[in-house]
């Protein structure tokens, strides 16, 4: 890629994070946001008024416009339409996490994209987190020796919507939380997952078709043993939407990561909870630098769509163990 200036179109407003994407992409000057599509006529009208984006009718017009890249934000279940789309228009991705609902699919994106030449990067914004590129530093100085073991928590409140309609998300908690935790780990440890064992129900929510509590439990082929809390079990009044922290034990010494401790407590009369004022560096812009140098550059994205496979793959085998009632082997 040898333009100074990188034009990108946004597919889907569904998920939030297409929000925080737009602005760290405004804020660039080598960006160009050429505007977006959405399937849902309403959410479209919003997103238009609100932040004055270009609106494109269709899907087509915006994939056969100039642009260079896509970030894709929708549904989870669409995701695989939607990057296989984009790829034959040869058009790079950035797809929002989880990065499909079956290993079928995501292996047809990754397929889809090296056979158009074209990059495919997974949404996993946590590695940019000052924190864990600290925690990552660390553990590639020796700092803790051989890592042991691996204890991660991904808490969160039930977000409602088409998050909790399993034809539109493909899972609950366990496949929305375990992934961003599990991707950290697989960086982290640096070897394979063999087996997995977890435990799901709905026990904060008894209305929800999909599971909203889980453990996941994996062991790594280097003998790394690792457990994730990936559960919805923050209530409405927690200040903010969940947590991401880990503590990872070495032969030599321990790491804990609270990904969100760069925060001040604001309490306010005008609000019904406390809130966190968070402080720290942007996470998000920081999955979007990465992806636009990696454009620019020619260089591989730095979270390829074979990581977010591999992160993906263990929520769906927990899913499974959960239903078996017995480990799962990878």
């Amino acid at each position: 890629m040898t333009t100074n200036i990188i034009s990108v179109g946004l597919l889907s407003f569904a998920h939030g994070h297409a929000y925080s994407y737009a602005s760290a992409l405004r804020q660039r000057e080598d960006v160009k946001l050429a505007g977006f599509w959405d399937d849902d006529a309403d959410r479209a009208r919003s997103v238009a008024a609100q932040l004055g984006l270009t609106q494109f009718d269709s899907l087509q017009e915006l994939l056969a416009s100039d642009i260079d890249a896509v970030i894709i934000c929708s549904e989870n279940a669409k995701h695989a339409e939607l990057t296989l789309a984009a790829a034959a228009a040869k058009k790079h991705v950035m797809c929002e996490k989880p990065l499909g609902i079956s290993v079928d699919e995501m292996e047809r994106m990754i397929a889809a994209c090296a056979v158009n030449g074209v990059q495919l990067m997974t949404a996993f914004p946590c590695r940019y987190i000052p924190a864990v590129i600290e925690a990552k530093k660390s553990i590639e100085r020796g700092d803790i020796g051989e890592i042991v073991a691996v204890k991660g928590t991904n808490r969160g409140s039930m977000p409602g919507g088409w998050f909790v309609v399993p034809s539109a998300s493909g899972g609950g908690a366990v496949l929305d939380h375990t992934v961003h935790v599990m991707d950290l780990m697989n960086w982290f440890v640096q070897s394979d997952i063999v087996d997995v064992y977890a435990e799901a129900a709905t026990l904060f929510h008894p209305e929800l078709e999909v599971e909203d509590a889980g453990m996941v439990h994996v062991r790594f082929e280097s003998g790394v043993v690792a457990s994730l809390d990936p559960s919805w079990s923050r209530s409405r009044s927690f200040p903010t939407w969940g947590d991401v922290t880990m503590e990872i034990i070495g032969t030599q010494g321990v790491i804990s990561i609270d990904a969100f401790a760069q925060k001040s407590d604001l309490y306010s009369d005008k609000e019904t909870k406390a809130q966190w004022m968070y402080w720290g560096d942007d996470m998000d812009a920081g999955l979007v630098d990465g992806f636009i140098h990696a454009i620019k550059q020619g260089t591989e994205v730095p979270i390829t769509g074979e990581d977010g496979l591999k992160s993906a793959r263990v929520a769906l085998a927990a899913l499974e163990s959960s239903r078996l009632e017995a480990p799962v082997k990878l």
